[in-house]
């Protein structure tokens, strides 16, 4: 009976072992929040370099985040910012839905008018310290979903328009959107850690101490 017992509570403590071993879940990042002004001030000030730069050196699109809903990470943008969603359809086709593009207030109703936009270029991140990274944390750059601002769906015309340019030589044509724009940017630069030139850094103090003084910034560092 004793023996019993004794072999009970040995199995019970053997059970225990992994439970009370195992590491404790990682929580889950918290976003870093700030005022805009001193978002700005920990964004670092370094010379930038397209020396070498391709397009092609930031592998996109990738099979998203869902890698089972045979959608790349383009249509997975397109679904997720839709204010009305489109029908889903085989091979991942999207018809109908409802996209509202901030850069210029436009209205659009054809997922084919629509450009996914990187926040920071890819051109301007390779010049701002991409061009260091290996290839695999270029294309978690290029796909990232991992924040809701890196990757935006736009009009075609006003991605075009904005092209490589950071914010000293271009900004949204629509002024609503712009401390918006500002506050975006410069959360995806503090998320990948990449760098500014002085024209920039300028322009985004101007922003940041001026129409956009109140303008909130959340990011989250990239793994």
């Amino acid at each position: 009976m004793i023996k019993n017992l004794l072999r009970g509570f040995s199995a019970l403590s053997l059970a225990l072992v992994p439970l009370l071993s195992a590491p404790a879940a990682q929580a889950a990042p918290t976003a870093d929040v700030t005022t805009l002004a001193d978002a700005v001030g920990l964004v670092e000030v370094t010379e930038e370099d397209r020396t070498g730069y391709t397009r092609s050196s930031f592998k996109h699109w990738n099979s998203g985040d869902d890698k089972s809903d045979g959608c790349n990470t383009r249509a997975e943008v397109l679904i997720s910012e839709a204010v009305v969603a489109p029908t889903v359809e085989a091979g991942c086709k999207l018809t109908g839905g409802t996209w509202v593009s901030y850069y210029d207030g436009q209205e659009v109703t054809s997922a084919g008018a629509l450009d996914i936009d990187h926040m920071v270029p890819l051109a301007e991140a390779w010049d701002s310290g991409a061009s260091a990274w290996t290839a695999a944390r270029r294309e978690a750059y290029a796909n990232d979903q991992g924040s809701a601002v890196s990757l935006v769906a736009v009009t075609a015309r006003s991605n075009r328009q904005k092209s490589d340019q950071d914010p000293a030589d271009w900004m949204p044509p629509s002024p609503e959107a712009q401390c918006r724009y500002v506050g975006e940017w410069v959360s995806t630069k503090l998320r990948w850690d990449l760098t500014a030139d002085d024209r920039e850094l300028e322009a985004l103090k101007a922003y940041s101490e001026g129409p956009c003084e109140d303008t909130i910034v959340r990011y989250t560092p990239a793994a």
